[in-house]
């Protein structure tokens, strides 16, 4: 137990120098600027495990191209609520980090974000029916509008070269694309972020490592934090964030609360093929979405990503999935032993057999050689070479494995799940995609659960931020308009960009 000596108090601490702690404590500093704010990141800069843009595909998630946001149902019809939800939650955003420049508490929004179109793609009979018909469900709503659909291959070859360069298969193809779409660097993002945070006194400690976090007598949350040169520091607070990624699970277990029992977590790696010829890259420009393979899990969705990473345009597919026993890729290959608690240790063996397939699948994947990811590749761009394409290892993910009432035990959750206290006082954000391009909705649900008691007085301020707050934009077509136009004036995603000085 700590003295009173190394202890300092503080009114909220975030763990993690991610997108959503930089996210959570950007918006509690407009909302409560006397707040007294304190960060701890064990790595020595900001967004350099998920949120950096070489561990994420930055594709901005507004379900204009992610083919599993839309289900096909047993009846032959679709439910699309999920997309709608998704794409909803990316605009709020989008209105965000627009408040955010035109007030000038970041600049420069080309740095992180660009407009690009999100195609979907896919190959065969069956599969051309299905985007047809998601097609037809989407286009009835605002979110989705200006999407295109086709399976003439002479527009195809306008609209994805690359891909059609020598192909010769007969199968028939389609595809949709929507120009509304986007890349966003969320590295960059994190890091303009932190840089507004440092400038408006939050306490940024790097190298600062939480080894736990216990409950006090006087209800306040004591941090226990190592730094790298060794010196041990208690810090306390009212209100705890843990947003370390997939570093999350094993703090939110220290804590102890009742909320953390019986979650567990399943790590799932990736990898990436990074094109290296610039004639190769020029020739494609869009992100372009697959359909998953069958027994791969949902952010294994094969794509053709056009980025934009330190203002240079790049190439990237993949993700091919694998396995690590890691939760971070600078974490430890004990990590998922130690997650293993007396608590949800019937739980992680009702998923482990459960997902069997799933472990199965991600093995094979890992055992892939280069020429097989290759191969993969080619399903997309038939004439790609080996030559022109290296490896990069992408981040770590950690989905949440729970009981669930509609699944039954271990149930293997897809998704960003957020883990708070009864009272509000600790928070911890699990899970993955659509994670970083929903962030400040996520967080805004934070605040909500976490300090209801302020909400009230927020509100206008909050409504300021995000001008659609509390009304959902698929049912107020005129709202919609009036806030995508003028946030891609302010984001520069418009024909027309405005000036930064």
């Amino acid at each position: 137990m700590s003295n009173g000596e190394n202890k300092t108090k503080t009114e909220v601490i975030l763990i993690g120098a991610g997108i959503m702690s930089a996210t959570l404590g950007t918006i509690l500093k407009e909302l409560a600027p006397d707040w007294k704010l304190t960060v701890f990141e064990k790595l020595d800069q900001a967004g350099k495990e998920s949120s950096n843009e070489w561990n994420n595909a930055g594709t901005g998630h507004s379900a204009l191209c992610e083919l599993n946001y839309t289900v096909e149902k047993p009846d032959g019809s679709l439910d699309i609520s999920k997309a709608i939800k998704v794409n909803e939650q990316f605009q709020v955003s989008r209105q965000f980090w627009s408040y955010l420049v035109k007030h000038e508490l970041i600049r420069n929004p080309h740095d992180f974000i660009r407009p690009l179109p999100h195609m979907s793609l896919v190959q065969g009979e069956q599969n051309v029916a299905f985007l047809k018909k998601r097609f037809k469900a989407l286009s009835n709503y605002p979110l989705f509008k200006g999407m295109e659909f086709s399976d003439d291959p002479q527009k195809l070859k306008k609209w994805i070269p690359l891909i059609m360069e020598g192909r010769t298969s007969k199968e028939p193809m389609a595809a949709t694309k929507n120009d509304a779409g986007t890349d966003v660097n969320f590295g960059a993002l994190t890091r303009m972020l932190f840089a507004h945070l440092k400038n408006k006194n939050v306490e940024i400690n790097y190298r600062h490592k939480v080894e736990d976090i216990k409950r006090t007598k006087d209800g306040l949350w004591e941090v226990k934090v190592y730094s790298d040169s060794g010196k041990l520091e208690y810090r306390t607070a009212k209100f705890v964030f843990i947003g370390a990624g997939g570093g999350s699970l094993p703090l939110l277990q220290k804590t102890g609360i009742p909320e953390s029992k019986h979650i567990g977590g399943f790590p799932v790696s990736g990898l990436f093929l990074v094109c290296n010829n610039p004639e190769v890259i020029a020739k494609h420009h869009a992100k372009v979405y697959g359909k998953a393979a069958v027994g791969a899990p949902p952010m294994s969705v094969p794509h053709l990503d056009t980025r934009y990473i330190d203002n240079k345009k790049s190439l990237l597919f993949g993700p091919f999935a694998g396995f690590s026993p890691k939760f971070l890729k600078t974490g430890s290959n004990l990590d998922l032993l130690g997650s293993v608690k007396p608590n949800n240790v019937f739980t992680m063996l009702a998923a482990g057999a459960k997902n069997a397939p799933l472990t199965k699948y991600l093995i094979q994947q890992v055992l892939l050689s280069k020429e097989k990811r290759i191969e993969a590749l080619r399903a997309f761009v038939p004439s790609a070479r080996s030559e022109d394409w290296d490896i990069v290892v992408a981040g770590q993910r950690v989905q949440v494995i729970k009981d669930t009432a509609a699944r039954g035990k271990g149930t293997l959750q897809f998704g960003t799940e957020v883990v708070s206290a009864a009272d509000g006082s600790i928070a911890a954000l699990l899970g993955a995609s659509p994670g970083a391009s929903t962030a400040v909705h996520v967080m805004l649900e934070v605040i909500k659960k976490c300090f209801p008691q302020y909400i009230k007085t927020w509100e206008p301020k909050i409504k300021e931020m995000v001008p659609s707050y509390g009304v959902p934009l698929g049912e107020n077509p005129e709202l919609f308009d009036n806030i995508f136009t003028s946030t891609a004036h302010t984001l520069g995603l418009s024909e027309k960009l405005p000036v930064y000085h």
